[in-house]
């Protein structure tokens, strides 16, 4: 999110879906094992967007083609792992490391033209593999209890706040409900329907009625992870717990590029860097020319196996929503009897 980029968005009740406006792929159902699942696809549509853009260099739409057809691969290799638990998980990390790689190395460093390094940030082409790779750690075989679970998982709009734009001498068909809603790469969702009217009998054309998104987990992910940006998702952490006091959010970075900052005094429960620190300022601009890339490209490639995305790293992530479904609320019976709560 830029700095100038609107916090959030107010939807009119007249908006069937909360999602994404854009977005006409579901979240995935939590309950379904792959393949049955259909999940959103992020990051296959940048490729695909990237073929139809009309400033991409004809030297590099072989190489996008290419792309698409490893990302086909991968989402294959995905679909036909047969393992369970924290070994899906390792077997997820190394596919997606695989993947990651190649469209790093092979489609965006190795280009002749200096176009998609150079607007690999605003073309989202690797950074969206995350986003895209998240709901595939949404499984009953990895975490058992999401079977007996009424939720989705993927990029939502999230709830984050109602208000009524009407007033005192607003006609009794004017309640104007309205909500705000943050957007987010990643969640785990349940869907919710808010109606509001004047009239306790709710009639139809007096009434606004709304269907949001209730995050009870969000994740937003960035590439490097900057002092603005942690502000910024300290801002959103706050408003989205707000509307959810039970929800839990997650800062998720490939690169730190910045001196940490304590999550204590944000609504932030925890940061979590998947790859290591980032490249200086001095490095970066040596690798802003092709010629150098071709020069250099053995450097990167070193960099890059010795920062892959961390399964340990991957798999804390997973360990933190697992307990989520081993909290429960409260027994007033068992709090009595244990004196604490």
């Amino acid at each position: 999110m830029s700095s100038d980029e609107t916090l959030f968005a107010s939807i009119d009740p007249s908006a069937a879906e909360p999602a994404k406006t854009a977005e006409t792929e579901p979240l995935a159902d939590a309950g379904e094992e792959a393949p049955v699942r259909v999940r959103p696809t992020p990051h296959k549509s940048k490729l695909v967007e990237l073929l139809k853009n009309s400033k991409l260099p004809k030297e590099d739409r072989v190489s996008v083609e290419e792309a698409i057809e490893r990302y086909e691969s991968w989402i294959e290799g995905m679909s036909s792992i047969n393992a369970t638990g924290n070994e899906l998980v390792r077997q997820l990390v190394d596919l997606v490391n695989h993947y990651k790689k190649r469209v790093e190395l092979d489609l965006i460093w190795d280009s002749e033209k200096d176009f998609l390094f150079r607007q690999r940030g605003q073309l989202k082409i690797d950074n969206s593999i995350i986003e895209e790779f998240l709901p595939w750690l949404i499984d009953p075989r990895v975490i058992p209890v999401l079977a007996e679970q009424d939720l989705y998982a993927g990029p939502a709009g999230a709830f984050a706040a109602a208000y009524f734009s009407s007033s005192l001498t607003a006609p009794t068909s004017g309640i104007d409900m309205r909500i705000r809603r943050k957007d987010q790469d990643f969640t785990l969702s349940r869907r919710a329907y808010l109606q509001a009217s004047f009239d306790k009998d709710f009639p139809t054309g007096a009434s606004s009625s709304i269907a949001v998104w209730l995050a009870y987990v969000a994740a937003e992910c960035k590439t490097n992870l900057d002092k603005t940006m942690f502000q910024e998702a300290s801002a959103t952490s706050h408003d989205l717990k707000v509307a959810v006091p039970a929800a839990r959010y997650y800062l998720m970075c490939e690169y730190l590029d910045m001196t940490p900052i304590s999550t204590a005094g944000t609504d932030i429960d925890e940061v979590l860097i998947l790859r290591g620190k980032r490249l200086g300022s001095h490095k970066r601009k040596e690798y802003s020319s092709a010629e150098n890339r071709k020069r250099l490209r053995s450097e990167y490639v070193d960099y890059l196996e010795r920062n892959p995305i961390r399964y340990d790293v991957v798999q804390r992530f997973v360990d933190h929503l697992r307990s989520l479904f081993e909290a429960k609320d409260p027994n007033e019976e068992d709090v009595v009897s244990k004196g604490y709560f």
